[in-house]
């Protein structure tokens, strides 16, 4: 049974590394009609879920706009942060537009467009907090929430050496946990944080300040993640990127949800 078990176990890997070696196999040859885009639908205001379950927010107004440009069908697909690479590797969809720092590491694993925006992390503490700064040491020995796998996570830890930080599989559940007074401050991008303060659910809070844009950590800005050999859908995207810019559909968007500039410098 144990040979049998090799043998499967075998077999399984051998079948893996074959999908992932045919999913990144160059797209030179291939005609895009159809681009499926995958999005975690838990991070508002740039991706959510709302009482439908459709897909709706920033990135995927912006994903919208891009395949318009590129004259492609766009079909969303959600899934969760967690698995959201080894998704794409697969073949589940075509791309991420879920809000995803271009980083070093990440580089290693996908393929990425140049940054579609760029806004700084923050911190968030209860309106009642006795924190003065968002200085190492006035953090030292606190609760720090902030999603796992995120660079907001990493910076949190860097930043913030002293502190316990605890991680979240979501944003909305670190959230719940500080406005029910189980966290001294959460840390998230500014656009993240500042919405959610102004609304009903964030009354309990208030923004703290932000995070230096350390590309260390938060890398070169957020841009839409593609398979290692699809470079052609990657300067497609990229192109189109460069004509929403030039011609106002992403300032229209960012309007919409934003009030300044989150592309950045």
């Amino acid at each position: 049974m144990r040979s049998i078990k090799t043998v499967l176990f075998a077999l399984s890997a051998l079948a893996l590394t074959s999908s992932l070696a045919s999913a990144q196999e160059s797209d030179a040859n291939k005609t895009w009609t159809e681009v499926r885009i995958g999005s975690e639908g838990a991070y508002p205001p740039f991706n959510s879920l709302d009482s439908s379950g459709q897909l709706n927010g920033f990135d995927i107004d912006i994903a919208n706009a891009l395949c318009a440009e590129m004259k492609v069908k766009c079909t969303f697909v959600t899934q969760d942060w967690d698995g959201i690479i080894p998704a794409l590797q697969n073949g589940r969809f075509d791309a991420i537009m879920s809000g995803m720092s271009i980083t070093p590491e990440r580089e290693k694993q996908v393929l990425f467009t140049n940054k579609y925006f760029n806004t700084p992390g923050a911190v968030a503490v209860p309106k009642d907090s006795k924190i003065a700064d968002i200085s190492a040491a006035s953090l030292a020995g606190k609760t720090i929430g902030a999603q796992a796998s995120t660079t907001h996570s990493q910076a949190a830890e860097k930043f913030f050496p002293d502190a316990d930080v605890r991680v979240y599989p979501t944003a909305e559940e670190y959230k719940l946990d500080i406005a029910n007074g189980r966290l001294d401050a959460v840390t998230d991008d500014i656009v993240v944080l500042g919405p959610w303060l102004e609304s009903t659910e964030g009354a309990c809070c208030k923004l703290l300040g932000t995070l230096p844009i350390d590309e260390s950590v938060y890398g070169k800005g957020l841009g839409i993640a593609v398979r290692q050999g699809d470079t052609k859908l990657k300067k497609m995207f990229d192109d189109a990127i460069v004509a929403i810019r030039a011609n106002g559909t992403y300032k229209t968007i960012q309007d919409k949800y934003f009030k300044f500039d989150v592309y950045g410098g």
